[in-house]
């Protein structure tokens, strides 16, 4: 990099605080010689791991999956090994990072530094590949026809990597017992705020006078109508201006709004009174019912 994109750099990375689970004995300065002279000791990954993982799930899914669910699982000293190194690295990141300074950029501090945290990642990994059957075993049990699996796997390993950042390895208790609870928590999460969602979303069409749901003939429409009424709805309330969309979306938790937000909240939030946030509510409304009369969503009722 060129000296401005160095101070540049440097910056950024000030403004990015690394995060690690401190330890006492980080404070030892023979403490990385003694931790990278033991051997990890790590299994190759094994095929047949795989394709055993796919098939327990009993979920129709693609063989190549199971290429997630290759590495064989971590003994305890080789588990905590890695936390121990993982968060050791990254203290160290830390410390360096500490020391930057824009106005005597140093090239060689920010090269040790990314070199820490690139180790740091590596054996993140480890202990992420050796749990991916843990997430696929409990996922599993979420999926629904409103959940599949593949969105719940995916949530389920960012979970599982929010909980290796998390672990505290000195606690004397097995990573799995801690990630178990994270992973579980968050899929359940994951379920009940998407079925709120579709259920206020429902509501909200409802409210336009559009007819979507036939008890007497399927419990719920198809996901594929589900994602059309919802494209709809979202090109709908384009038309609306920027005060109208935003409350329309914070009235019906909409988008990015994870809860219904209420009059007053929106009215301190504009900046003007709660009638008048009900008086735009209400304007809201009204252009969308007029929309949803000229749309033509027939093809959108369940068969």
């Amino acid at each position: 990099m060129e000296p401005a994109e160095l101070k540049v750099a440097i910056k950024r990375r000030l403004r990015e605080e690394l995060a690690f689970i401190s330890n006492p004995e980080f404070s030892d300065p023979q403490l990385g010689k003694q931790v990278f002279d033991q051997s990890l000791e790590l299994a190759p990954r094994k095929a047949e791991l795989g394709i055993a993982a796919v098939r327990r799930s009993g979920i129709d899914m693609p063989i190549h999956l199971g290429r997630l669910c290759e590495a064989p699982l971590l003994n305890p000293e080789q588990e905590r090994l890695l936390f121990q190194r993982m968060n050791y690295l990254l203290q160290q990141a830390e410390v360096h990072r500490s020391q930057l300074n824009p106005q005597r950029p140093s090239r060689v501090r920010m090269e040790l530094i990314d070199r820490l945290i690139a180790l740091a990642e590596w054996h993140r990994d480890r202990i992420v590949e050796a749990n991916l059957r843990l997430v696929f075993s409990i996922v599993k049990k979420f999926v629904n026809p409103n959940n599949n699996f593949d969105d719940l796997l995916s949530d389920g390993i960012v979970a599982l990597i929010r909980a290796v950042e998390k672990f505290d390895f000195d606690r004397g208790f097995r990573f799995s017992t801690y990630a178990t609870q994270v992973i579980r928590r968050n899929s359940y999460r994951t379920v009940v705020v998407k079925q709120q969602e579709r259920q206020k979303t429902v509501g909200g069409l409802q409210d336009l006078d559009l007819d979507i749901t036939d008890e007497g003939r399927e419990s719920a429409i198809s996901e594929k109508r589900w994602h059309e009424l919802r494209s709809r709805l979202s090109v709908m309330l384009d038309d609306l201006d920027r005060r109208e969309k935003l409350i329309i979306r914070a009235r019906f938790s909409l988008g990015s709004h994870r809860k219904v937000h209420t009059l007053q909240s929106l009215a301190n939030r504009l900046g003007v009174s709660k009638e008048r946030v009900r008086q735009l509510e209400r304007r809201a409304m009204e252009k969308l019912r007029a929309m949803a009369g000229k749309a033509n969503l027939a093809e959108l009722e369940p068969q």
